[in-house]
């Protein structure tokens, strides 16, 4: 065994709940393996997509030999700075939203909502060092991998250095992720940005808070931080929020948005930021207009880059681009054909579940297509997405300006919340379901939903889609009364409306006379 030096990683604050994290995702006291003569499979990075490969890759019980490589913290974003994290805080958020409508309901609640700030904060760590172990390096130890933390970089055609550690490897697979976006605006540097890799680091409030970037994360934080006291700026680039997403559904948000307080500033241009007594003022440029906001904090959720720096791709002829990411074929084969990339690193959907999906490709084609098992994909998944703003947008699919793009020919079934009983009785009548399907067919090729769990809801489209089950066969599916997916069936009774005749219309008329 060889003891190995490393920087201690502290993940602020350092209270028990994170010294919990710490001690399970990078512990200080860890001892790197002595390498083995070869690996089978050498993954760097511990992420979604290279915890699932080496969790895969060990667990198949064939005697291989797995070993994974991470710099920082086990578990990647969606651990310790996405998912559990901003869902943990997007809860907390929604009370305060059903508290806001609560009068509208009939309950009236005391004017004043006591928002402890610092208890949102430590319940959100809490949550986060209890899920850590899933994640931890005892656990991928136990599961017979060798977990080796620090920098690795390869350093020949099939060998990676981890910080003098020299790991020989048939295969390889690139799993290093992504990283927030540097804003290049003048000045913002020296005021100092939160990203969503320091922001749940907070403890105290932002009395105002200016969010750039209105995409997936921008709105999402954009809208809790507001139901949890903040008075929010949101600047966009475009002109209307989550611009790549269906318009009806944005603009249902855009208007709640509006409602809640948060002040949009769209087709905008930040110029510059300047330090002030009373905080960070940002001058901007909207509509041919120059203005000004002064806040106490910026968060910057402009979007990610590839983290490709520090791996030595060229050593072993990997191509990539700084913006992109890891050049992959449609099998996640790299340019290197014995090395792989999955997630962020290399995919358009940097999602977690899509990394996930793209894990379990890679196990396939690196461990079992070389014995003539067939290789996978990735054109052939079929990923949804979410924006966990209230109501939340849901999308699997294509869009409608996509199939115009690809000349496909569609239709569209759209079923309006306000004609579905449980959607009613919950006072969420502003969303809807849309369904796009082949013209001339029951065939499913995209929905968008937006309801106030429209996350869950779009599974079952998802399902449809991937089993290839069309809009017929969906009517008959028996949805329990009353729910807000019973939309979707309403909207494949629509379609099976479609396929009666003129004739049949007339018979079942001339029947219902004597009926």
């Amino acid at each position: 065994m060889s003891s190995l030096e490393f920087e201690r990683i502290t993940v602020l604050p350092m209270d028990e709940y994170n010294q919990r994290l710490v001690a399970n995702v990078h512990p200080e006291n860890w001892v790197n393996p002595q390498p083995a003569n070869c690996y089978d499979l050498v993954v760097i990075g511990a992420g979604t997509a290279g915890l699932v490969v080496a969790a895969g890759a060990a667990g198949l019980d064939l005697g291989l030999k797995v070993a994974l490589i991470e710099k920082n913290l086990m578990g990647g974003d969606c651990l310790n700075i996405g998912c559990i994290p901003s869902k943990s805080l997007i809860r907390s958020a929604r009370v305060i939203g059903e508290m806001w409508k609560a009068k509208n309901l009939g309950v009236n609640i005391s004017q004043h909502i006591n928002v402890d700030f610092a208890t949102v904060m430590s319940r959100l760590r809490r949550i986060r060092a209890g899920i850590s172990h899933h994640d931890s390096a005892a656990r991928f130890k136990n599961l017979g991998v060798d977990v080796f933390l620090g920098n690795g970089k390869f350093a020949s055609k099939n060998t990676i250095d981890v910080d003098g550690q020299i790991l020989k490897f048939k295969k390889a697979v690139i799993a290093t992720g992504a990283r927030a976006i540097k804003p290049e605006i003048c000045g913002i540097e020296a005021a100092g940005y939160l990203t969503n890799e320091n922001v749940f680091s907070l403890i105290q409030k932002p009395d105002k808070l200016a969010v750039i970037g209105g995409g997936p994360i921008g709105c999402e934080l954009a809208q809790a931080f507001r139901r949890l006291g903040c008075k929010v700026t949101l600047f966009h680039n475009s002109s209307h929020i989550l611009n790549k997403e269906d318009r009806e559904a944005t603009d249902i948000l855009q208007r709640v948005f509006t409602d809640e307080g948060i002040r949009l500033v769209l087709n905008c241009q930040l110029e510059e930021v300047v330090t002030v007594t009373e905080g960070k003022r940002l001058y901007f440029s909207s509509h041919g207009n120059r203005d000004s906001v002064t806040v106490n904090e910026i968060l910057v959720g402009a979007g990610r880059v590839p983290s490709v720096e520090g791996l030595n791709l060229e050593a072993v002829g990997v191509e990539y681009d700084q913006k992109l990411g890891v050049k992959v074929n449609d099998y996640l084969q790299t340019t290197n054909s014995n090395i792989y990339a999955a997630g962020d690193i290399c995919m358009n959907w940097k999602f977690t579940h899509a990394a996930d999906a793209a894990a379990r490709i890679v196990i396939k084609n690196t461990l079992f297509s070389p014995f003539g098992l067939g290789r996978s994909r990735l054109s052939s998944l079929v990923i949804p997405r979410v924006t966990y703003t209230d109501p939340e947008i849901a999308h699997v699919g294509i869009y409608a300006d996509e199939a115009e793009r690809l000349g496909i020919e569609i239709e569209t079934i759209k079923i309006g919340f306000n004609n579905v009983d449980r959607a009613i009785t919950d006072s969420q009548e502003a969303g809807f379901l849309k369904i796009h399907h082949k013209k001339g067919s029951d065939e499913i090729i995209g929905a968008t939903i937006v309801a106030s769990h429209g996350g869950e809801m779009i599974s079952g489209i998802t399902t449809a889609i991937v089993n290839k089950i069309g809009l017929s066969k969906l009517s008959s599916v028996i949805h329990p009364y009353p729910t807000q997916a019973e939309a979707i069936k309403k909207a494949a009774d629509a379609y099976r409306c479609t396929l009666i005749t003129p004739r049949t219309k007339k018979l079942l008329g001339f029947l219902t006379k004597f009926s």
